[in-house]
């Protein structure tokens, strides 16, 4: 595929998990890709070879999206490189892990944090490259969500309420972005990523996975790859649907099932 036919899709926080599978998918696809990332520079040029290898030419772009000039900064680099935007994934996200009775675990300054990364910064992503999907006519928008805002499970409380807010503003913008612009978001349960395993021992991690699985009608953990199977579903398909928020959580919103008996030890315990 010619590089002035490739489409051009930018994902926030895709140095590493999550974002960076979606990455790798959509270049395999047929698209060129702005790697972001906030710290981990290492695994963004680790992202984008992979990408490169695939054909797709990439922008690697360090950046908080909390800064809007950074998101600003993004779409301007996609245009001013390939002249087009087609897809956004809003990846990037922030949390504090913090057992939900402990009130006094989290802080204003907590809140506030993990909003401006998990609903102002997507905000400011969408306002930044709208502009050009609509001037050609076309685009895509997913943000991951997760089932923490809809069933508040989640890493935190901050973090829940933030995600409710994302899935409210995703309906709320796909008001304003048609008929050129398509935006859903996707409400992940738990994931076989770094993210999650940023708030456990190596051993609870196990324990965690096992238990997780258990509890859910597929009997999985998702990998980070079947989350991006979700984000690029969205992007590339689904040519009815916007301001829709689609659980991709092994069917944990069904409700939990009973432990089995090898694990009910384990569940007595919690």
């Amino acid at each position: 595929m010619s590089q002035s036919t490739r489409k051009v899709a930018i994902v926030t926080g895709s140095a590493t998990g999550v974002g960076a599978a979606a990455a790798i998918m959509l270049a395999g696809r047929g698209c060129n890709l702005v790697i972001n990332y906030t710290r981990s520079e290492a695994e963004a040029h680790e992202t984008a070879r992979a990408c490169e290898a695939l054909g797709a030419e990439t922008i690697v772009f360090q950046g908080d999206v909390a800064e809007d000039s950074n998101c600003q900064g993004m779409a301007a680099a996609a245009i001013a490189k390939w002249g087009r935007i087609d897809y956004l994934i809003n990846n990037a996200a922030k949390t504090k892990f913090n057992p939900y009775e402990n009130l006094d675990g989290l802080s204003a300054d907590d809140f506030l944090a993990i909003y401006k990364v998990n609903v102002v910064g997507a905000y400011q992503m969408v306002r930044a490259v709208a502009p050009h999907m609509k001037q050609q006519g076309r685009g895509s928008i997913v943000n991951n969500s997760s089932i923490g805002g809809v069933t508040g499970i989640a890493s935190s409380m901050a973090y829940a309420a933030s995600k409710a807010a994302l899935n409210m503003m995703t309906q709320s913008l796909s008001l304003v972005l048609g008929p050129e612009v398509r935006i859903n978001a996707i409400a992940p349960g738990a994931i076989q990523t770094r993210w999650l395993q940023g708030g456990m021992t190596p051993e609870q991690y196990q324990t965690f996975l096992t238990m997780a699985a258990d509890m859910v009608p597929l009997k999985c953990v998702p990998t980070a790859e079947q989350i991006a199977e979700a984000l690029v579903w969205f992007l590339e398909g689904a040519s009815v649907v916007t301001g829709e928020v689609l659980m991709v959580d092994a069917g944990l919103h069904c409700g939990r099932l009973p432990p089995t008996s090898s694990n009910k030890a384990t569940w007595d315990r919690k």
